[in-house]
């Protein structure tokens, strides 16, 4: 068992956790990522829209300002957002992606003259001008009042992934690939590292950091259906969770994201549908002005997916072996268009589904995608609980997405959040030191190589991919973009013997290195703990606001859940225990009508 010292432990070596490394690596701090991936295989870079940042060069973002982009994304929250993280996320996004662009990420840029576009199906004519020419250009997103998702074709997150990781290469981030970590340690009061497992050997190493850091990512993979890579199983939140002490915010929050390809459920980008895409029905009918008039595609994220899903239960999806579907159709945009702006979707299509997007219709549903819950920091990205213990992107509840995100704010959230936890964190290195108990140290990396032992060595117990399926299946029958009591009871009481299951477990293999169902064995009762937060916190949640939909409680109730849900899980417990803190402390926009998704507010004032 080896013992590694230095000044940062980043958990995650993504999009957020390399820009954090990098600060405290400018600042003069030895710095170590770990990640289960070669840090460019991240989850990073598979977004493909674009990265939201209030520019203003194209015409169609003419007058665009971080004030607009504030209020964008406080309506897409539906004011469940952390307002004054929203005010510091805004203004800080223009900067970011300027970083970006000096660093070499290759910025799809503005063309003056005229030329076409499409809205709804419609083609249309714009005129960029002259004197914007070269600069940074912006495509259209759901839920947002102007043209302002910068994108590079729609390898947006590759372009930017790769260019960070060579950027953390500059400042002499390490990353240590092929490794998970199984444990935070900590004393109850102050984190001082991780009890990491390498993947391809089975040894244990303890990193002993001054500063840690989770950027892990979403957790995705609890659902079946998804659009999450298959190392999106929650491994951070999960470890923070297990220290009893460390909150998980609004895990009830879970975003589907309106175009999953069927049936694999791999993502084709909102930039579909920002570049003029629309959805059709099993008539070929465009439906979705039916709902929303004036957005219609184009509104936000968990609204689109609801509408879609509504009219999928009238009947009108496509049949199929793999369940209903609607059509995504992007032949108008043109195959010159396709082949340039949307390259990756084409080859999606033509990969995965054998299909060319620029003649054929293109089978979608609603899929699970986003976590807008992770563990709770406050506007720094310190967590709550533990001093020395940092979050940042879609692994932390920072919370300037609310119970939805717009399109194209993860990418800046990672690049925005990155930049100013890093500095934080760098300004907490050069404050703090630490005293460690090497006896604390070496009791915790006892208790891991236990759990280890005792899951090889079983006779008895199910197959962790069993478990694991029979979890999904939960919350995607009585968890998913619909929900109501009765269902959500089910789901608890079904995933707490699920948790008993994963507790008692039996491996068909007893290597100890490159062994999947090993891992899956040390993380699968920590995600079934993490699907009961999210199911206990909706049960317990009763009204509807963002991705969080209730059919027995369809209103919005401002008067008794303007509120964000903390899970805590100390030691022996059945179910989370859950507390509440008031969304925002800072108001700038009172709440109100969001301007799509036509759903009923009860006032704070009622």
């Amino acid at each position: 068992m080896r013992i590694i010292y230095t000044d940062l432990l980043c958990i995650g070596a993504g999009l957020a956790g390399e820009r954090v490394a990098i600060e405290a690596a400018r600042a003069g701090f030895e710095t170590i990522c770990l990640s289960l991936v070669p840090a460019r295989r991240s989850h990073s870079s598979a977004a493909q829209g674009g990265m939201q940042a209030a520019l203003g060069n194209c015409i169609k973002g003419d007058g665009d300002c971080p004030d607009v982009h504030f209020q964008d994304t406080v309506k897409g929250s539906d004011w469940g957002c952390d307002q004054e993280v929203a005010r510091i996320f805004a203004d800080n996004a223009p900067l970011a992606i300027r970083q970006m662009d000096h660093w070499g990420v290759p910025w799809n840029r503005v063309v003056p003259g005229r030329s076409c576009y499409y809205k709804g199906g419609e083609k249309l004519e714009k005129e960029e001008s002259e004197d914007k020419s070269g600069l940074i250009t912006a495509r259209d997103f759901g839920g947002t009042a102007k043209w302002r998702a910068c994108y590079c074709s729609d390898g947006t997150g590759h372009a930017m992934l790769y260019t960070m990781d060579s950027v953390a290469v500059q400042h002499g981030v390490q990353v240590h690939d092929r490794t998970e970590a199984l444990s935070l340690i900590h004393d109850g009061e102050r984190c001082h590292g991780a009890v990491v497992r390498c993947l391809k050997t089975g040894e244990l190493r303890a990193y002993i950091s001054r500063a840690t850091l989770i950027a892990s990512g979403g957790f995705g993979r609890i659902y079946r259906a998804s659009t999450n890579a298959v190392i999106n199983e929650g491994g951070g939140q999960i470890i923070a969770l297990d220290t009893g002490v460390v909150p998980l915010g609004n895990m009830e929050a879970v975003q589907f994201h309106p175009t999953g390809i069927v049936p694999t459920d791999i993502l084709v980008t909102e930039g579909c549908r920002g570049d003029g895409g629309t959805l059709l029905d099993a008539n070929l009918e465009r439906f979705m002005p039916h709902y929303e008039p004036e957005k219609a595609e184009l509104a936000s994220r968990d609204v689109v997916s609801r509408r879609m899903q509504e009219h999928m239960a009238k009947g009108l999806g496509v049949k199929s072996p793999y369940g209903d579907h609607l059509w995504l159709d992007i032949r108008h945009l043109g195959r010159e268009h396709i082949a340039a702006k949307l390259r990756e979707v084409n080859e999606i299509c033509k990969n995965f589904l054998g299909i060319d997007p620029a003649e054929s219709l293109i089978p979608v549903r609603p899929t699970q995608h986003y976590s807008m819950g992770g563990v709770r920091t406050d506007k720094d990205g310190a967590v709550y609980g533990l001093k020395g213990l940092f979050s940042a992107g879609e692994a932390a509840c920072w919370d300037m997405h609310g119970f939805n995100r717009l399109g194209g704010n993860s990418l800046a959230e990672t690049v925005v959040a990155g930049m100013l936890v890093g500095r934080r964190v760098a300004g907490f290195l050069q404050e703090e030191d630490m005293k460690v108990d090497t006896a604390l140290v070496r009791g915790e990396l006892k208790k891991q190589q236990e759990r280890i032992d005792i899951l090889r060595s079983s006779t008895s117990g199910e197959a962790p991919f069993e478990v694991r399926n029979r979890m999904q299946d939960i919350l995607m029958d009585y968890v998913g973009i619909f929900r109501n009591e009765k269902d959500l009871h089910l789901a608890v009481e079904k995933l707490q013997q699920v948790l008993l299951s994963a507790e008692n477990l039996k491996l068909s293999s007893r290597g100890a290195g490159a062994c999947p169902e090993l891992s899956l064995g040390l993380r699968l009762s920590g995600m079934v703990r993490l699907a009961l937060c999210v199911a206990f916190g909706a049960l317990e949640r009763r009204e509807s606001r963002g991705s969080h939909a209730r059919d027995d409680y369809p209103a919005r109730n401002d008067r008794d859940w303007l509120v964000r849900t903390l899970a805590f899980w100390p030691g022996g417990r059945a179910l989370p225990r859950l507390e509440y803190e008031p969304a925002t402390k800072v108001v700038e926009i009172p709440p109100g009508e969001r301007g799509y998704g036509g759903c009923e507010v009860i006032s704070a004032e009622s």
